[in-house]
Formats: C-alpha cells, sequence, structure tokens
C-alpha cells in the first residue's frame, strides 16, 4: 500500500512561489495631492507622488557627486602648468620671459608687498654697497689701490695655495739655505701656525699700501702748496660781476653772524619756583598761625621772645680742649664809608636785619589792629600813640648818633682806626639801651596786656552750635570772619584725616547761625554778609553735605506750612530767617538750571510762601514782596515764567482799592475780594500824602512796621504799593517775549487804569503807574488770532474712477503679449530661484550629516582602542601581581 500524498496547504504555495518578483510601488509612499474642485477637460500632472523614492534618488545622487567633491576637497593628484602663454604658439619665447618678469614684479610690488625688500636688489649708499658698509670692508681711495685690492702675492700663493707650481717663481738661492729651507719645509706646520703666518702676511700688505697712499696725499698737497705760490705770480684779473657777488654774499655773510652774535647776548629766561599745591599752601599756614599763636601766648606770659631765640651754651666738659672750631669765614672786619658815614660791614648787617625785624613786627601790629572791631578801635588808638612816643625817642637818638657820625664824614684816610672805634662804641651803647627798654617790668606788662587782648591765632573746629556760638558771641562782626578763616585754615581737609567731618558740620553750624543772627534784635545783616563768602569756600569743598543740610531746612519749612494748612486751613508767612536761607541759596547755587537739587526746592517753596500763606498785616505784604524780589532774582537768568508772582502783584494792588465792586479781574488766593484785609493798604489820612518820599523798604523796617504810629505806617502802605509797580516793571521786561503776555498782563492793566485811586496818590506813583501802562502797551503782540476765511474755499478736482472689468478670475494677464511674456519669466525665475534655495539648504543638510557620521565613527574608534588598550594594561597588571604573588610564595 503506497503513500498517501501530503495536502498542500495555503502557506506552502506561497513559499514555492518566485520570491524574486519585487513591488513596484509600495501604496504607503504614494502621497495623493486632493483637489478642491474636478475641472473637466484640465490634465493634472501631479496628482500622485513617490517622496520616499525620490528623496532616495536625490540621496544617491548627492552620494555621488556632492560626497565625493566633499573627499576629495584638498587634495590634489594632478600637477598644472601655470606658466604664462607655455602653450602659445603665438609668442616667441623672448616675449614670453618679458611678460614672466613683468608679471613677478608686478606680484612683488603688490600692497600687501609694499615693505617687503627684494633680496635680489643691492642697495647702495653714495655708490657703496651697504652690505660691504655693513661688512666694514674699507673701499680704496685711489686707483692704484683697486689693482691691488682683494688680490694675493705671488709669494703667498706659492706658498699657501697647495704647492701652486711656486718652484718656478722662487729665487735662486745658495745651497746651504736652500737644504735649511728644505729642511724646514719637511717638518709639517699645524693649522694655527698656518693661520698666523696668514694673518702676519696680510697685515704687512695692509700696512704697505696704507704708507703707499699717505705718500700719495703728501705729494699731493705739495703738488696743491706749488701751484697757490705759482698762481700768485700770475696775473689774474676776476670779472666785475664776480667781485660784485662776492661782496653781496660777503655782506650777507655779516648779517647772518651779526645776528647769531645778538641772540648769543640775550637775556635767558630763568626757572621759576614750582607752584605749590593746596596742600602745601594749608599746610603752610597752618604753621604760620601756630607760630604766630605761640609768640601771642609767649607775649601772654610776660617771656621776652629774643631770650627764647638765642641758643643756650652747650655743656662743655673739664677734658674739652675747645679745639672743634670751624673757620667759615675769616674774623676781619672792613670799615666802609656809606652816605657820609663810616659803617662796619658786620654791624650794617646786624642793623639791615634789625630794621627788616622792626618792620615786620609793625606791620604784624597793624594786621592786628585791623582785625579788631570797632569796638576795640580806642585801645587800638592808645596803642598806637603810645608807639608813636618810643619810636619818636629812638627817633631821636638815631638823629643824635647820625649827628656825632656826620662829624667824622671829612676825615681823611689816616685817621679810619678812631672812627671805627667810635662808631662801635656808640653802637654798643644802643645795645644796651635797647635790651634795658626790652627787660624793663612796664614793656613786659604792656606786652602781657597787648598779648591778652589779641586774638588767638589757631582755633579748634567745633563740635556743636554752642561751641560755635562760645567761639565768635563775644567778637564783632570782622573779628568773626577773621575766626572763621582761622578755623578753616587750621583745618584743611588735606592737613588730618578727620578735618573733612569737621568742616562739614561747621558749615551746618554755621548756616544755623546766620539764622539765628537774622531772628537777633536787631538783626546782625553786616555779620551775615561778611559770613557769605566762608559759606560760599565750604559749599565748594563739600558741595554734597551743603546740598543735603540746605534740602533738610527747606524741607522742615515746607513741613511747617502744611501742618499749619492741616490744622488751622492757612498758614503764616516766615520770619527773616527763612529769607536769608533762601537769599544765601541764591548766592550759592546756580539759579539758571532747568532741574537743580537745591534751587528747584527752594523755588517750589517760594511758591508755597506766597499761595498758601494769608496775608492780614502789613508785615506779611512787606514779606511777600521781598519772596517776590527773590523769585525775579532767581528767574532772572532763565526768564522762566513764574505765575505766582504776577498773582501776588495784582492781590497786592487790590489792598489799595477802595471800591471792590464790578471788578474786570479775578483774585487768586491767598487774596479776597472782600473781608477784613481787603482794605488794607488804603490810605485815610491825605497828609500823610505829602510828607512821603520813595525809599526802598528794607528789612529792619519790615519788622518794626507794627511798633509804629499811623504816620509812619501809612508811608509803609506808599512804599509797599511803590515796591510792586517796580516789581510789575521787572516783570514786564522779562516776560514781554512771551506769546501769551498780553493776555498775563491785562488784569493788572486793568486794574490800575480803571480800579487804583491815581489821583489820590503822590506824584511819584501817579508817574511810576503811567510808566507801567506805558511798557504795557509799548509790547508788541506776538501772534495773531484765529478767525473764519472770507471766502468759501475753493473744492479740489475729482475724477472719474477707471472701472476694468476682470472676467477670469484667478488669472493674471498682461496688457499685451510682452508684459505677459515678463510675468511669465519673473513666475519661472522666482520658482527657479525657491528651488535653488531649496536644493542648497538639502545639501548642507546632507554635508552635516556626513560630517555628524565622521564624527561619531572616529569617537567610537577612539573609545575602542582605549578600551583595548585599557584591557592590556589590566591583563598586564593581572599577570604581574601573579608573578608577584608567587615570588612571595617561593
Amino acid at each position: 500500500m503506497g503513500k498517501t500524498q501530503k495536502k498542500k496547504n495555503l502557506s506552502d504555495k506561497v513559499r514555492k512561489t518566485k520570491t524574486s518578483t519585487e513591488v513596484k510601488n509600495n501604496p504607503f509612499e504614494v502621497k495623493i495631492n486632493k483637489q478642491k474642485f474636478n475641472i473637466l477637460g484640465r490634465k493634472t500632472k501631479h496628482d500622485r507622488g513617490l517622496p520616499g523614492v525620490s528623496r532616495s534618488k536625490a540621496i544617491k545622487k548627492r552620494r555621488e557627486t556632492l560626497l565625493q567633491e566633499y573627499k576629495q576637497k584638498d587634495k590634489s593628484r594632478a600637477f598644472i602648468d601655470k606658466r604664462f602663454a607655455e602653450y602659445d604658439t603665438r609668442l616667441a619665447p623672448e616675449e614670453k620671459m618679458m611678460k614672466r618678469f613683468a608679471l613677478e614684479r608686478q606680484r612683488t610690488y603688490e600692497k600687501k608687498d609694499i615693505y617687503n625688500l627684494n633680496e635680489d636688489e643691492e642697495l647702495t649708499h653714495y655708490g657703496q654697497s651697504l652690505a660691504d658698509i655693513e661688512k666694514l670692508i674699507d673701499n680704496p681711495d685711489s686707483e692704484s689701490d683697486t689693482e691691488d685690492k682683494g688680490i694675493l702675492s705671488a709669494e703667498f700663493t706659492a706658498g699657501a695655495h697647495f704647492g701652486g707650481g711656486g718652484g718656478l717663481l722662487r729665487k735662486k738661492v745658495s745651497s746651504e739655505e736652500q737644504a735649511h729651507e728644505e729642511d724646514e719645509e719637511k717638518k709639517p706646520k699645524s693649522r694655527k701656525e698656518l693661520i698666523e703666518d696668514l694673518i702676519v702676511k696680510s697685515k704687512k700688505e695692509k700696512y704697505e699700501r696704507q704708507t703707499q697712499r699717505e705718500k700719495a696725499t703728501e705729494l699731493t698737497l705739495k703738488l696743491d702748496n706749488d701751484w697757490k705760490e705759482i698762481q700768485a705770480l700770475l696775473a689774474h684779473k676776476t670779472p666785475k660781476s664776480e667781485r660784485n657777488n662776492k661782496e653781496e654774499a660777503k655782506s650777507k655773510q655779516e648779517d647772518y653772524d651779526i645776528i647769531v652774535r645778538e641772540l648769543g647776548f640775550e637775556m635767558k629766561a630763568k626757572p621759576s619756583d614750582r607752584l605749590k599745591t593746596e596742600q602745601e599752601l594749608a599746610k603752610e599756614e597752618r604753621e604760620r598761625l601756630q607760630k604766630l599763636e605761640a609768640d601771642r601766648l609767649r607775649r601772654m606770659r610776660g617771656e621776652d621772645p629774643e631770650n627764647e631765640t638765642c641758643k643756650k651754651p652747650d655743656h662743655i666738659s673739664a677734658d674739652d680742649l675747645n679745639d672743634g672750631f670751624i673757620l667759615d669765614k675769616s674774623d676781619k672786619q672792613t670799615l666802609m664809608y656809606k652816605d657820609g658815614k663810616f659803617m662796619i660791614e658786620g654791624e650794617q648787617c646786624e642793623d639791615e636785619e634789625l630794621e627788616a625785624e622792626d618792620e615786620e613786627e609793625s606791620e604784624n601790629q597793624e594786621e592786628d589792629s585791623n582785625e579788631e572791631g570797632d569796638a576795640d578801635s580806642s585801645d587800638a588808638d592808645e596803642d598806637i600813640g603810645g608807639g608813636g612816643d618810643s619810636d619818636d625817642a629812638e627817633n631821636s637818638e638815631a638823629s643824635d648818633g647820625s649827628e656825632s657820625e656826620d662829624n667824622h664824614s671829612d676825615l681823611n684816610s689816616d685817621s679810619g682806626n678812631e672812627g671805627k672805634e667810635a662808631v662801635a662804641k656808640e653802637k654798643s651803647e644802643q645795645k644796651v639801651k635797647v635790651k634795658e627798654q626790652v627787660l624793663s617790668e612796664e614793656e613786659k606788662k604792656a606786652m602781657t596786656e597787648a598779648a591778652k587782648s589779641e586774638l588767638p591765632f589757631t582755633f579748634p573746629a567745633p563740635e556743636t552750635l554752642n561751641d560755635l556760638k562760645s567761639l565768635l558771641v563775644d567778637y564783632s562782626a570782622e573779628k568773626q570772619c577773621v575766626i572763621i578763616e582761622r578755623i578753616l585754615k587750621c583745618n584743611h581737609p588735606s592737613l588730618a584725616a578727620g578735618n573733612k567731618v569737621k568742616l562739614e558740620k561747621l558749615f551746618s553750624f554755621l548756616f544755623e547761625y546766620v539764622g539765628e543772627l537774622a531772628t537777633g534784635q536787631p538783626p546782625g545783616f553786616r555779620c551775615i554778609d561778611m559770613m557769605v563768602p566762608h559759606l560760599y569756600n565750604l559749599c565748594q569743598m563739600f558741595p554734597d553735605s551743603a546740598s543735603s543740610h540746605i534740602q533738610s531746612v527747606l524741607k522742615n519749612s515746607t513741613h511747617k506750612i502744611d501742618q499749619m494748612v492741616e490744622t488751622k486751613g492757612r498758614g503764616t508767612l516766615p520770619g527773616l530767617e527763612t529769607i536769608v536761607y533762601l537769599k544765601i541759596t541764591a548766592a550759592l547755587y546756580p539759579t539758571s538750571d532747568f532741574r537743580h537739587p537745591v534751587v528747584t526746592p527752594a523755588l517750589v517753596h517760594m511758591s508755597q510762601i506766597i499761595t498758601k500763606c494769608s496775608v492780614g498785616t502789613l508785615q506779611d505784604v512787606a514779606t511777600g514782596l521781598i519772596i517776590c524780589c527773590l523769585f525775579l532774582e532767581y528767574v532772572s537768568l532763565s526768564q522762566r515764567f513764574v505765575p505766582e508772582v504776577i498773582n501776588f502783584l495784582l492781590g497786592v494792588l487790590h489792598l489799595a482799592v477802595p471800591n471792590t465792586e464790578n471788578l474786570g479781574y479775578t483774585l487768586v488766593p491767598p487774596f479776597r475780594c472782600s473781608g477784613r484785609a481787603s482794605e488794607l493798604l488804603l490810605i485815610k489820612d491825605k497828609a500823610a500824602l505829602d510828607s512821603w518820599e520813595m525809599k526802598p523798604v528794607s528789612l529792619s523796617a519790615v519788622i518794626r512796621v507794627e511798633e509804629e504810629d499811623e504816620l509812619g505806617q501809612n508811608h509803609f502802605r506808599l512804599s509797599c504799593v511803590a515796591l510792586s509797580l517796580d516789581l510789575i516793571k521787572r516783570c514786564i521786561v522779562l516776560y514781554g517775549s512771551l506769546p501769551a503776555f498780553h493776555e498775563v498782563m491785562q488784569p493788572i492793566r486793568t486794574l490800575i487804569s480803571q480800579h487804583l485811586p491815581m489821583d489820590q496818590f503822590p506824584q511819584q506813583l501817579q508817574k511810576l503807574s503811567q510808566e507801567v501802562l506805558k511798557d504795557i502797551e509799548s509790547k508788541p503782540r506776538l501772534y495773531n488770532g484765529l478767525v473764519f476765511e472770507k471766502k468759501k474755499p475753493v473744492p479740489l478736482k475729482l475724477y472719474t474712477p477707471k472701472i476694468k472689468e476682470v472676467l477670469d478670475f484667478g488669472r493674471k494677464r498682461g496688457g499685451s503679449r510682452q508684459e505677459r511674456e515678463r510675468m511669465r519669466l519673473v513666475h519661472k525665475h522666482k520658482r527657479e530661484f525657491k528651488a535653488a534655495i531649496r536644493e542648497i539648504r538639502r545639501d548642507n543638510q546632507f554635508l552635516a550629516r556626513h560630517r555628524l557620521a565622521e564624527t561619531l565613527n572616529k569617537d567610537s574608534e577612539r573609545k575602542r582602542k582605549v578600551k583595548d588598550l585599557f584591557n592590556s594594561l589590566s591583563a598586564q597588571e593581572g599577570e604581574w601581581k601573579s608573578l608577584k604573588k608567587k615570588k612571595l610564595k617561593g
């Protein structure tokens, strides 16, 4: 029974089918471009695509082209003949060589090779090669030397140049000499001996050439001298033109020589002393003041300054031989005859020194007397008078001495010794008298009293305001300024580390002290004026601390006004100390800056004063007007418009208006149209108008205005009105160039011309008001008002729009064939340009992938090699350790 056939299933059929069949198109790689609308009759080219296939083809193409170029980038396997016109048969060989040489020279002289020197060219200097000059090779001076230069003699060549056939050139000598020479020649010479012989021979030849050159020069000089002797015998007359030229050249040369000599004898500038720095000057000034203070204290104790300056004798031991002296100069004294008197040279010098000391003392006394105030003027006069009597006595003695000395003026030279002795005797008597005067008790007492009354020369820097007051309170204004000046000099910042902080505190103390002077009775305005320069110097030295202190003072004053306004609803005008602070601020800092850390807060504070503080008394009116004066002083350079000043001046003039109904202007707070203080400047007593005189309002009068009688108060009211009009004139000058000037001044103009009773005022006020009105009207208007045009404007021409019907939507069609062709080319160029950019981007990506793959391969290969090295090293180390263990066991 045979085997039954096994039934074949479907898998076997598939396995037996041909395996070489390939799928032509993978359905997953086909990309179908869907269309929104199916249009009949339009053929679609790109409805189906194979992006994977096209990508693989592009990569394959890049591997065959771009990758091969990348691999052969910096490699060259062929030699390219780049010689110029090598294969050009039209040019002759000579022409080729000339053009090649020209190209080579052109390449040498390019801009990049402008500083490269050509080594083939030989540089010369006066016909000599620079290379030879650097090698210190002497060039021959004559033609005879050039023949022998560099040529060795026949004997030298015969003996030194390998034999050189020298036997033929040698002279015949005797047999003994010849035998001796042969023996010497047979002996071999060392290299050192050969070089020494060569040097000796070269020196000998050089010496011979030098002697020949000297002989030639001697012969040349002898020939020149002989020619001069012969030339003198020859009769030769120079032409007239040559003689004139020689005379002109000679005159020019003489003029030049004269100028050179004058320049040589001119006075040359001498170097002056070096200018000293600020630190050195401050140190010298402090030392001078310390010295003067020490002298004053010594005089106050009744000590003799001359005895202090005298040197004390040194201690002399018993073994001292008294031989340690030095003769600096001879002790001989010469007798001099000066102004009809016999004088000795040493005594004359002493007299001059005494006179110089007297002059210095008198100058110091004058300075001290100038520094004292008016209160001590009588004492100073008495001191000056007492000094005058003593001076007269000394002058009388001196005159007597001079008369006695004049008796010797007619003596001959034989009586010189007698005159010398007389003069010496008189000088000794005068010195004794001077000593008696210096050491007298009365003079000591007078000197002590004068020293006590003098002002100390050194002062410590005050630590508090009370310390400053204790230093200044007992002195006049002039002495207070001197004290401040000496404090600044003794405590200059460059002299010690802590002086800077002390002087910064001094500025704050001095600023507060000035404010206290302003509030005193009476105010010390004179002392304040004298303190301002010292405040300015301190402000320049320490600007930061000074500005911060002034800012704090202004801030405190502003805070007080704000608190009054919050509590009472109105503020009060500040006192004189605030006005003085504002005035000093204008003197210390520039007021024309657009924004300043000190001046700007001061301006804000002043505007707050004249807008928030009520005006209820005459003192308030005067204070407000003074603030307005400061305002105008601040803005005098910048011409900044301040409306608060205009409003305040308008309100002050309104206080002098009797009828307050139907006003043509509007008042601004703190003024009101009606109220208790609305008629503050109104004058009811007609007698005060006749006795009033126009005078400036002083600060001291502001304080005393409430204490005066009715007549004085009326005069003060008129002065306030006059001051207001004067300030308005200053405002007109400042703001006359503003476009809105007439609108700003319109309320003031209406008040003066319509409401102010000028007929009841004095003639001076009437004249001042007329000047104000005239100045306002004289200013031109700088703009014209806006008005409607009289004629209706002509409308612009309107054109009918051009309408073009478009039938084929979506298609771009030009007007002509050329336009359509141009549009087609533009579209094609744009498409090709985008395609080129896309291909370049893909090429760069392909190269980047290839470089990354190379880098990764290199890194992996390196890691593999390192790993192999570590493995081999670990294996070696293991073997070595095992051998070591075996040795230890064995």
